[in-house]
């Protein structure tokens, strides 16, 4: 009697069939060891704060630049041959334009979704660059730059100087006279290199400005070259970030040692996810009820015309606000003439900005002399020279924003354009000091109340009364968890400067230096407001405990002269007295 394999007792046991889905994981992991490579980092584990979702914001933003990029590459034609306009835009039929140009206007007005997906693309840049100026701010106030993400720094301010040069492309393709006015102030620029600037403009368009090869040019660098090294960017970027493990606010549990979050699956993936779609949908919604660079209202570029009150892109506002407010400083030499009113606004000053932006996180590091590594962000009132510095530049970027609409501030105020244009030669150095001043005194400020409510703890709006007579506010011991946060920090330490003679009354070498980063450490850190020792909470705990035993409340009167009914509210707890 043969048998047969059964699970019920009756039938014949049927062979389970097999998951394509599977079948194909194991064939690919197999050959590629898939499944080992991301077996650890799918459980890695992410901190939730809503401050880290602004670099979702800059890379759900790029997400979508793809998207609406490869529509628009369908029907754009990047040529600057003539041709005559006969599309159904009524007020430009029959007039001479760029193909360019002309492509653009019929994406706007023929191509089913075409004008949504133009705004779309054009919102999504301007949301780009914002949102990764953002959060390389954020980075810079946190202190997430120090080692060991020095090198994730330096991807961060090339990726969004990337994205300035991809967004000035990208503008100036349609050809209309907006764009081409940008194009003849950047001819500007080039030119204004001395020595090479006549044959550096002459390369870039293929002879005299306009030339007829600019746009195919820009088209090249705007599709293929400038996205592939952002892309090669961002998965660097995103890269070091898992090696490295993402930063975290100082918290209870929290240590330079481990990271207190999510896993990236399913929670991290998911929350993500969902956070792309609300990306989309606001840009959808920006694309579809928000009007941005109407083309069809300034016309196909003429290079004897220029527009009234013409702006450029918010991202270029500083670059044409150094242009507008710099003199006319001009040098003659060897029969060479040196426009220092647009080399030194339209070259020197952006390069010196971004290398002292590349540079930050190694002066820190120098002047601090603070080589550990750092998984633990930073309050920024814990650092008030770093935070105010930042007050400074954000305050000096609007300063030059606004003078880039110097004319459009004289004719919306009616004022007198030259009266603005010196407030704002003088007020880019006087301005920025007094912001530093204040916002590094506004901190410190921040940190001596932090040590207040350290030792003494928080003020409870309770008034209080002793043997004497005397009145008195209660304060009550915080939190252990708030406490923890407020002490999670490391003390400031001066640096002092090693000596700078020999035994012998020589000079040692590189004393100078020396001298100046002690000097520099002194003005980083003298003003800091260090967090109590131990031995001072302790102290302090015991004088707010003896304070209490011998006070009783004053019944029917509040700090603020208000009455109460013997209970008090405060941080969500009910005080009965």
């Amino acid at each position: 009697m043969s048998a047969t394999a059964s699970t019920n007792g009756t039938s014949p046991a049927a062979r389970k069939k097999a998951n394509p889905a599977g079948a194909v994981a194991t064939w690919a992991d197999e050959r590629l060891g898939l499944a080992t490579a991301t077996k650890k980092q799918i459980r890695k584990v992410f901190p939730d704060h809503w401050s880290f979702m602004l670099g979702e914001i800059a890379l759900w933003s790029f997400v979508v630049l793809l998207l609406t990029g490869v529509f628009l590459t369908l029907w754009f034609k990047p040529s600057m041959g003539e041709v005559v306009y006969n599309g159904s835009y009524d007020q430009l039929r029959g007039i001479e334009m760029s193909e360019a140009y002309a492509s653009t206007l019929h994406i706007s007005f023929d191509v089913r979704g075409g004008l949504l997906m133009r705004q779309m693309h054009h919102w999504a840049a301007m949301l780009f660059i914002a949102a990764m100026l953002v959060h390389l701010m954020r980075v810079f106030l946190t202190g997430a730059f120090r080692k060991p993400r020095e090198l994730n720094w330096l991807i961060g301010g090339l990726l969004l100087l990337l994205g300035i040069l991809e967004g000035f492309a990208g503008y100036s393709l349609p050809d209309d006279l907006l764009s081409g006015t940008g194009l003849r102030i950047a001819d500007g620029l080039v030119k204004a290199t001395p020595v090479l600037g006549s044959y550096m403009s002459f390369f870039m368009f293929g002879g005299e400005f306009p030339g007829d090869v600019i746009i195919p040019r820009l088209y090249i660098a705007h599709v293929l070259l400038i996205p592939g090294l952002l892309i090669a960017l961002i998965g660097a970027h995103m890269l070091l970030l898992v090696f490295h493990k993402h930063t975290q606010w100082p918290g209870p549990g929290r240590t330079e040692q481990n990271v207190v979050g999510y896993p990236m699956m399913p929670v991290y993936a998911a929350k993500a996810g969902g956070f792309f779609f609300i990306v989309f949908g606001v840009i959808a919604l920006m694309g579809g009820l928000m009007t941005i660079n109407p083309v069809w209202r300034f016309g196909p570029y003429n290079p004897a015309e220029v527009t009234a009150g013409s702006q450029p892109d918010w991202y270029m506002g500083i670059a044409e606000g150094l242009l507008r407010i710099m003199p006319g400083w001009e040098t003659h030499i060897f029969g060479i003439t040196i426009s220092w009113n647009v080399f030194l606004p339209g070259q020197i000053a952006p390069i010196a900005l971004l290398g002292v932006v590349l540079a930050y996180p190694f002066i820190e590091q120098w002047v601090t002399g603070d080589k550990r590594e750092h998984h633990l962000l930073q309050r920024p009132r814990n650092a008030p020279t770093r935070t105010a510095f930042l007050a400074a530049m954000i305050s000096l970027y609007g300063l030059l924003w606004a003078a880039g609409g110097n004319d459009i501030i004289a004719t919306t105020f009616k004022l007198n354009l030259n009266h603005i244009t010196y407030f704002m030669r003088a007020a880019i150095f006087v301005i920025p000091p007094l912001v530093f001043i204040l916002a590094k005194r506004w901190c410190i400020s921040l940190q001596r109340h932090d040590n207040d409510v350290l030792l003494h703890g928080y003020e409870t709006g309770i008034i209080m009364r002793d043997a004497e007579g005397g009145y008195s506010e209660r304060h009550l011991p915080i939190s252990e968890d708030r406490a923890y946060t407020l002490t999670a920090r490391q003390r400031d330490v001066v640096y002092t400067g090693a000596n700078g003679t020999d035994a012998n009354g020589v000079s040692a070498p590189k004393a100078r230096l020396d001298r100046l980063r002690a000097k520099a450490s002194h003005a980083w850190f003298a003003d800091n407001v260090q967090k109590p020792t131990a031995e001072k909470l302790e102290e302090g705990h015991h004088h707010a405990e003896l304070e209490h035993d011998h006070q009783a409340p004053l019944e029917g009167h509040a700090a603020d002269g208000h009455q109460f009914d013997g209970h008090h509210d405060v941080d969500g707890e009910t005080l009965r007295h």
